[in-house]
């Protein structure tokens, strides 16, 4: 074997080479009764990529994932990127036409399906109409792996070639591809250890589904220095504290909701959770109260980091030390390798105290929406990342979330952030989730309407949620009503699908007296 042009390379998949030859024996992943090292991380992976390549797939062509967390979905990314070939992860929720969408948008060579999900006939029957070989995982792609031998492939990697195509939630239209190369997402890596320090053997659980960009570059971070990742495949708060103790957790990322749960959980003290020295946090903020618990109760240090797929995660961080100083929806300020600003619609930044869009520019930055170069340009117009959010620096510098500029609300001439209204129901002791959402309305133009589930074993009236807001916002701020529903519609990573509320409720003051 050659070792041409490996020098100086920035290559993803040498992240779990480098790792298995300083640490080998350590263990990578934990999943249920599997324990699986290092060693055995990379040299499987090198099955599978040598597999790739036997069926005939050359640089630069998409293997598409459609596949739920496991320690075989990390075998398979890590043999894609070795292959030198780009990783198409799909979101296993869409419906089956959504999947088939994005695997021939993505020109998929070849894709590999959990055997659960490829019982699905029309799932099954939509993805045969695309892509030419399909691997069903487990059997087939162990099958793939064994006839192979373990050692490293010699594939040429340019940092700058495309390591994967994630693709967006498509909440607004049909999915976008973010296409990132491998210098991108190792630039991101890198900077996540400055704020998510990890050291070789301890462990992390990998909770949100691998296909999203949150998980993928925690996993990488982790990986990069031998810390052992638990895997999930679903949240409960037992399973979690269990792992805790039992792993001796030292750094973990959930969501709000998660921790609270954990918070309040009747059988806490029956866990040792004392191994934790940070915990993190992110598509929401956290409550006053909740915070003031989590960090008194559970851990010293908590963290919230954001990001998006176009700029890989994190983008800015709102670290420990100013937890308990500051409350609302601040994101922090930039991490290492990302710059962040604040920007008018004409391109000019703003000054602190005055809002407009979140804009960031760095190494971590998209190449581009795969086949969309308007899409990409309308992105970076002016030098810089659109995030789509509008929000804010306070007089400190540290960065305020306002609302997505899609999701503002515009009442009665006024402008109403649907996250500072989500905030308010979500301090009422009996709210789980919520989300606000504009509808159309004869006299208001928009109407704040907030939608709300509650938690286990609790009551309360639309009329009471709604005073409840009265007392802590101003009147135009105020939702006209509130409904109470068994379950807000989510995305994978617990996301409001604020489109689904305004879609299924438009009608809601269809027909009733102007108020």
């Amino acid at each position: 074997m050659t070792t041409t042009g490996r020098i100086g390379r920035i290559a993803l998949g040498d992240v779990i080479g480098r790792t298995a030859r300083t640490c080998g024996d350590e263990i990578a992943l934990v999943d249920d009764d599997v324990r699986i090292s290092y060693r055995a991380l990379d040299e499987e992976s090198n099955r599978f990529a040598r597999f790739l390549l036997a069926q005939g797939l050359q640089p630069g062509e998409r293997v598409a994932m459609v596949c739920v967390n496991s320690y075989r979905f990390v075998i398979a990314m890590f043999g894609i990127h070795k292959a030198g070939l780009v990783w198409v992860p799909i979101n296993t929720m869409l419906a089956p036409a959504d999947i088939a969408y994005v695997a021939e948008h993505a020109e998929a060579k070849l894709a590999l399906i959990d055997t659960p999900l490829y019982a699905n006939e029309a799932l099954r029957t939509a993805l045969k109409a695309v892509v030419p070989r399909i691997v069903v995982v487990p059997a087939e792609f162990d099958a793939a792996c064994a006839a192979q031998p373990p050692g490293e492939v010699d594939v040429e990697i340019n940092e700058r070639d495309l390591a994967l195509i994630m693709y967006t939630s498509g909440t607004t239209g049909r999915p976008k591809g973010v296409m990132h190369t491998h210098l991108s997402v190792f630039t991101a890596v890198l900077s996540n250890l400055a704020d998510m320090p990890m050291r070789r053997g301890e462990a992390t659980p990998l909770l949100l589904p691998m296909f999203h960009c949150a998980t993928h570059a925690i996993m990488l971070t982790s990986m990069l220095v031998g810390a052992r990742g638990i895997v999930f495949r679903g949240f409960d708060p037992v399973r979690m504290m269990t792992a805790f103790e039992h792993e001796h957790v030292t750094f973990a990322f959930l969501l709000p909701a998660m921790w609270s749960a954990i918070l309040d959980h009747p059988d806490r003290a029956k866990f040792d959770l004392s191994s934790l020295r940070l915990g993190l946090y992110a598509m929401a903020p956290i409550s006053e109260p909740v915070r003031r618990r989590l960090i008194a109760e559970i851990c010293p240090n908590f963290q919230l980091s954001s990001g998006q797929t176009e700029m890989y995660p994190a983008t800015v961080v709102f670290r420990p030390d100013e937890q308990l100083r500051r409350f609302g929806n601040y994101w922090g300020t930039s991490t290492p390798v990302n710059e962040t600003a604040i920007m008018d619609d004409d391109g000019n930044l703003l000054d602190r105290g005055q809002v407009g869009e979140i804009v960031h520019r760095g190494p971590n930055v998209m190449e581009g929406y795969f086949k969309d170069p308007e899409a990409t340009a309308a992105a970076r117009r002016f030098g810089w990342h659109h995030t789509g959010d509008l929000g804010m620096f306070d007089q400190d510098g540290q960065l305020l979330f306002v609302d997505r500029k899609k999701d503002l609300i515009k009442s009665g001439g006024e402008n109403v952030a649907s996250v500072k209204v989500e905030a308010v129901l979500l301090a009422h002791a009996a709210v789980a989730s919520a989300g606000v959402v504009g509808v159309p309305h004869e006299r208001w133009g928009e109407a704040v309407v907030g939608f709300v589930a509650l938690k286990p074993g609790t009551e309360t009236t639309e009329d009471e949620l709604i005073a409840h807001c009265r007392e802590r916002l101003g009147g135009f701020e105020t939702p006209k009503a509130v409904r109470i529903l068994d379950r807000l519609p989510m995305t994978a990573t617990g996301k409001v699908q604020k489109h689904e509320l305004r879609a299924a409720h438009s009608d809601i003051f269809a027909g009733s007296a102007v108020s």
